[in-house]
């Protein structure tokens, strides 16, 4: 017989993934009596988007990718974009920090490895706007400890791989950010949702799948789950829903009702990585090495080839290879993007696609070329590849944002993370991709902010933010010395470089 707290819980979570984990671990931290019901439709969590095999692995801070840093029309370059994902960033750091320090996540070492942040380029053009890049980085205090190079002999010993065989009458540059890191999202959610687990008032369903998400007369959500083995249905009632589920956000923002989510729709795109274990190849590369993404990609596409730590062990990712599928999960159907046109979204994706042909020629490329092409792409980063090292993995599958501009029928294609909230805050979602995961804290901290306006408050739980979040409040862009002192700081408890 379920519980009261189970069928009546504060929160409802429904996802199982990274997003849902540092949210309700978050709230369990600001008032451990909150009773929480998690719903997720696969046997286990962190089995989508947040598995390790299914996303880049970067703790995105903004230093190597370089699709956060556009160039303007007079040559500059606009860091703005790397500079939120990089303090945001932080924001993760101090709670990941905080959470080791009080025992949630016994190790570290688990979830979290140093790893170099390096860009490479070639090409006179690439390598003036690398320059230019660095320029607006190196000042300033968030992108502390930045080296540039266009000697082929420094940046070989960056990338040894990267530079072996490399023609020399083509010139090249990188930068390196030494602090960087290499996450494993899926054991950080393995981790998080273990320790709630054995919290009084924390409940999770696993092997259920939400069908209906119904506002009820008095305010209330009532959340209904199908057990996907036996057919059993599970309706619980909540005051406050959280939509963490991934690709799976947008169909449940439907099904909600909510006014906010009306006109949004979605746009999936699916991705392979190549895989190399060999340790002779992987023990000769350390570093996540971003490049410049094919001109018409989605920003997700840009090209890497990562050092990845994945269950303890090292291997090589790279990749990724975009392409268009209709499935809104790598484990859903391939009717969900069909499901999910309506009446309020359907002019909204239409004119997004119109808008951008070019991606859809892109993707259409991505999808139909062979093996052998995709292999012969990684040659730009790494010239001496052997084919037979590689092996082909399926990636996770991301549903970009198509987003009503300013409330019209026209839609915007959008790249990134966004929070989606109803009018009365009982309901939060996320949708959206990269840099995601590695927001997740930030992105936990907006709902509390938002969604729990009356608790946040210097009798409510303001002292206890103050001291998960030793910067709560002060912005880290503005501040140098707070900035270097937290990072000293979590790099401590991490143990990852600073």
């Amino acid at each position: 017989m379920p519980s009261a707290s189970a069928t009546f819980p504060d929160v409802v979570l429904i996802g199982g993934g990274v997003m849902s984990a540092t949210f309700a671990a978050l709230l369990k931290d600001l008032s451990p009596e909150l009773s929480i019901t998690m719903f997720e439709t696969l046997e286990h969590c962190g089995l989508e988007s947040s598995k390790a095999w299914n996303n880049a692995g970067t703790g995105h801070a903004g230093n190597c990718e370089l699709n956060y840093t556009p160039q303007r029309p007079d040559g500059s370059v606009d860091i703005s974009k790397a500079l939120a994902v990089n303090t945001e960033f932080d924001i993760s750091r101090q709670l990941w920090s905080h959470w080791v320090r009080s025992g949630r996540l016994a190790d570290a070492g688990s979830f979290i490895h140093a790893c170099p942040h390096v860009s490479l380029v070639w090409g006179k053009k690439d390598v003036a706007f690398l320059k230019a890049r660095y320029d607006a980085m190196a000042s300033h205090h968030c992108f502390d400890g930045m080296e540039y190079s266009e000697d082929p002999a420094v940046i070989a010993d960056w990338a040894p791989l990267a530079m072996e065989g490399r023609d020399p009458s083509v010139p090249v540059a990188a930068t390196r950010i030494r602090s960087g890191t290499d996450v494993d999202f899926g054991s950080l959610t393995r981790n998080l949702f273990s320790s709630l687990e054995k919290e009084t008032g924390f409940h999770s369903f696993y092997r259920h799948h939400v069908t209906d998400l119904v506002k009820t007369t008095d305010g209330r959500w009532r959340v209904t789950a199908v057990n996907t083995q036996t057919g059993t249905r599970r309706s619980v009632l909540t005051r406050f829903v959280f939509v963490g589920a991934g690709g799976a956000a947008l169909p449940l923002l439907q099904k909600s009702g909510i006014p906010e989510a009306r006109r949004y729709a979605g746009f999936p795109v699916s991705g392979l990585w190549l895989q190399c274990t060999d340790p002779a190849i992987t023990q000769r590369h350390h570093a996540k090495v971003y490049g410049k993404a094919p001109v018409g990609s989605p920003p997700m596409s840009v090209p890497h080839l990562d050092t990845r730590v994945i269950d303890g062990k090292s291997c090589l990712l790279f990749g990724p290879y975009a392409g268009f599928s209709t499935k809104f999960l790598k484990s859903g159907s391939w009717m969900d993007y069909f499901r999910s046109l309506n009446g309020g979204n359907l002019i909204p994706a239409v004119t997004a696609a119109k808008d951008n042909l070019s991606l859809m020629n892109y993707l259409v490329r991505e999808v139909m070329q062979s093996d052998h092409k995709r292999f012969r792409s990684l040659l730009n980063f790494y010239p001496r590849a052997n084919e037979n090292q590689w092996t082909k993995v399926v990636a996770g599958q991301r549903v970009q944002i198509i987003k009503p501009d300013n409330g019209g029928l026209h839609g915007v294609l959008r790249f990134g993370t966004e929070l989606v909230r109803s009018s009365d805050q009982s309901l939060a979602a996320v949708l959206g991709a990269s840099p995601g995961a590695s927001i997740a804290a930030s992105v936990a901290l907006q709902v509390v902010e938002k969604c729990f306006p009356q608790n946040v408050a210097a009798a409510g739980w303001l002292p206890r933010l103050r001291e998960i979040f030793p910067a709560y409040g002060v912005d880290l862009k503005a501040n140098p010395k707070l900035c270097r002192e937290l990072r000293r700081e979590t790099a401590q408890t991490l143990q990852i470089e600073n």
